[in-house]
């Protein structure tokens, strides 16, 4: 008290004085009254936008079950919607998560990463834009490896076709193209094709088919891997998957098969975060819109049946228009739309 007092006559600030030490200027006057106990008692009513005691188990008991132990409240929240039942809010039940010691990091993956902006296109619709590149997948013979060859489609996150070889090369990164092309009865005049500089993506053979298919090629920066996010994401989120062999493929057929299911899940079951929680097929398809539109329904009536609840309107269902690759102004929010003065980030 004497050192503050000594301060403050000397011309400093009563708050700045009071920081320094690491106390308040409140804390300051009441010591100085002589009331050195905290007569603060807090709000007397419950507020009405608590859950209950009940409500919360109920939560707990749904986040904890088998259907939903292994998702994020992301991915619990519009499951249960698709339901017709509106329990909280994500944010409520990540605070649920986090006060019952149930909200620790488990994967293996670091932090995010800050990234770049390259060239930019833009997609409104499916098969407009595509992104594809090659990952390792570990074989029975050390450094050895099988490389899977995947191509997304930008827009509706849909895996739209892949393999996977003993081998590296612009022949076989060709041939998938075309088969791509074939059996998705796409006319690939005008898509855009976007990869790294790897020899398969930018080889003679790999860009004349690219011509002859009339595809607009489009290429990462040297040695930027975050210049082809989605394609990264997606790996990510391959051999992050609970069920991704810990131990290398026993053969290639092992690993085509595996990688069979993957897709299967990925585009038919998971609901990703970047297009509203739907599945790559639903978007892909034109199905999310009267699945977006079902949701907004039962978030409008557990407003209506609980409206001291919500202090705003409800979450916005509506569909994602248009999705950014590397735009070159604005940087991405999560949901592939462009925010200024944000981290890009691609969530899978």
């Amino acid at each position: 008290m004497e050192n503050i007092e000594e301060a403050v006559r000397a011309g400093a600030r009563k708050a700045k004085a009071s920081e320094a030490v690491g106390l308040c200027a409140r804390t300051i006057e009441r010591w100085r009254s002589g009331k050195d106990e905290d007569l603060r008692c807090g709000p007397k009513a419950r507020s009405v936008k608590k859950l209950s005691d009940k409500e919360t188990k109920r939560l707990l008991e749904i986040a904890n079950s088998v259907e939903y132990r292994d998702l994020s409240p992301k991915q619990i929240v519009p499951m249960l919607a698709d339901k017709g039942e509106f329990l909280a809010s994500e944010s409520t039940l990540y605070r649920i998560l986090h006060a019952h010691d149930q909200q620790q990091h488990r994967e293996k993956s670091s932090a995010p990463t800050k990234r770049a902006k390259p060239k930019a296109h833009v997609a409104t619709g499916p098969n407009q834009v595509w992104s594809w590149d090659i990952t390792y997948l570990k074989s029975p013979v050390k450094g050895m490896f099988f490389y899977l060859y995947m191509i997304v489609d930008v827009w509706s996150r849909k895996i739209v076709g892949w393999q996977v070889h003993i081998e590296e090369n612009m022949e076989l990164s060709s041939l998938l193209i075309s088969e791509v092309c074939r059996e998705m009865n796409v006319d690939p005049e005008g898509i855009v094709l976007h990869s790294d500089n790897g020899g398969p993506m930018k080889g003679a053979t790999m860009l004349a088919t690219l011509q002859k298919l009339g595809i607009v090629d489009s290429f990462s920066r040297p040695s930027v891997s975050n210049d082809n996010p989605y394609s990264e994401s997606l790996f990510r989120t391959l051999k992050y998957r609970p069920e991704y062999p810990r131990k290398p493929f026993e053969s290639i057929d092992a690993a085509r098969q595996w990688v069979r299911g993957f897709v299967a899940w990925y585009n038919t079951t998971h609901l990703h975060s970047g297009i509203k929680f739907v599945t790559p097929d639903d978007r892909h398809f034109g199905r999310e819109s009267e699945i977006l539109r079902k949701r907004k329904a039962v978030y409008e009536e557990a407003k209506r049946k609980n409206p001291a609840r919500w202090s705003g309107k409800t979450r916005n269902w509506d569909p994602v228009k248009t999705v950014y690759l590397n735009p070159e102004d604005l940087l991405q929010n999560n949901f592939g739309q462009p925010k200024e003065g944000e981290v890009l980030k691609e969530a899978a």
